[in-house]
């Protein structure tokens, strides 16, 4: 079964607002009574795009991404889950209807599940760090983001990779537009590392 993980920390000034992220760890696959049961917690449209997931484990992570977010709104917003509809926007974001002030974002990645849940637009994305052509950085990245890489040692270029791409990818998740904003077209400069004690690469935009 999934290990739950639970975060709440300030994301303003005056500490009045807080992000709540939510983060599953799977350690072993669900077995199918349990995926099937949690199947039933999900609309009949998510269901139907699940269920054509060839992988098994492509179809759990989508499962539990769908599952802990309405875990976190129904408790945020002291609701059923059968009160809970996803709509999505034209570039397939995820919103509550007529409910104010309320955003959330989810990823997965390898066997983590992660859901960001705030009073403003938000957007989280999650990495599993392994070896790549660190040159893919030119292609998607802006000239200011590829020199910030390349002056970095060979050892760190990786890791400072995943940072940039986790980033870009929460932005443009938070903002609502996907990939029809070039990744190219704005740039990140990051000093600190922000790799868990995992060796994951996670960042959140809110």
């Amino acid at each position: 079964m999934p290990i739950y993980l639970r975060f709440k920390f300030p994301c303003r000034l005056n500490g009045e607002f807080m992000i709540e992220i939510c983060a599953l760890h799977i350690e072993k696959n669900l077995d199918i009574q349990q995926f099937e049961s949690l199947l039933l917690l999900v609309s009949e449209e998510k269901r139907n795009r699940i269920l054509k997931n060839v992988r098994f484990e492509d179809a759990q992570r989508s499962l539990l991404a769908d599952v802990l977010a309405r875990f976190m709104l129904c408790r945020s917003l002291n609701l059923s889950n059968e009160d809970i509809t996803f709509y999505y926007n034209s570039f397939g974001k995820p919103f509550l209807k007529n409910v104010e002030n309320v955003f959330f974002n989810v990823s997965h990645s390898g066997n983590w599940v992660v859901c960001a849940l705030d009073n403003s637009p938000i957007g989280i994305d999650i990495e599993i760090v392994k070896p790549i052509d660190i040159s893919i950085a030119r292609r998607f990245f802006s000239t200011v983001e590829y020199k910030d890489i390349m002056k970095r040692t060979p050892t760190q270029r990786e890791d400072y990779f995943y940072t940039l791409w986790t980033l870009k990818e929460s932005y443009i998740k938070a903002i609502g537009k996907g990939l029809s904003i070039p990744l190219d077209s704005f740039s990140f400069r990051v000093k600190n590392d922000m790799k868990d004690p995992n060796g994951n690469i996670v960042a959140v935009i809110g």
